[in-house]
């Protein structure tokens, strides 16, 4: 049975990347609101850039059934964002004269490890950046809400870095293998270039 030349898209909901920077989105909104004056133009920039982190990865989610070079280049903007992002509250702890966690500090393997049922589940797919995993396990706000909600800013700050990290990790090996993927399966082009042949072949049979 011949495929069409337009594969399945979207589905952006199941990308554990997606749902990390969904975390980060929320987590932002909640830092921004509480801990950046709201009529500053820091506030507006970290949070527009944690949403264009997120939506970036939906518009490459829905890109992808007609263009995996415009995926590829729009996951990749998404983690440009991230990056922005990142730069921005390790910004606020050096100006207020708070340390960084270290990543291997006790702090941070916390961190790591409330999210880390979600990914270990993932790497057994052969898609990392996927989550096979029904609603349950989503990824979300809620996991990291109670730490988030009651620590102080320089501890927030670096629960979200930490969350930032975990984004641009996946975003990182989603990129890869989108690569991969582009360079086995080529882009539209040739997917009708196969698909042309293949209609032309079931008809001289």
């Amino acid at each position: 049975m011949t495929e069409g030349f337009i594969p399945p898209h979207g589905g952006y909901q199941k990308l554990l990347s997606y749902q990390k920077a969904e975390v980060v989105y929320d987590a932002t909104v909640y830092f921004c609101d509480h801990f950046i004056d709201r009529r500053s133009r820091t506030h507006d920039q970290m949070v527009q850039a944690a949403r264009s982190g997120k939506q970036n990865i939906v518009e490459g989610s829905m890109a992808s059934g007609t263009s995996k070079e415009m995926e590829i280049k729009l996951t990749n903007v998404a983690r440009g964002s991230e990056e922005e992002l990142l730069a921005d509250y390790r910004d606020f702890l050096r100006t207020k004269g708070q340390p960084i966690w270290d990543k291997d500090s006790k702090e941070a393997r916390y961190v790591r490890g409330l999210g880390r049922n979600e990914t270990k589940r993932t790497d057994r797919t052969n898609r990392t950046y996927k989550s096979s995993e029904s609603h349950s396990s989503h990824e979300s706000y809620e996991t990291y809400k109670p730490f988030i909600e009651t620590r102080p800013p320089a501890v927030v700050a670096n629960i979200i870095i930490c969350l930032i990290h975990q984004t641009n990790y996946l975003l990182d090996r989603q990129l890869k293998q989108l690569e991969a993927a582009f360079l086995n399966e080529g882009g539209l082009r040739e997917r009708m270039t196969r698909a042309r042949l293949d209609s032309r072949k079931k008809g001289h049979r």
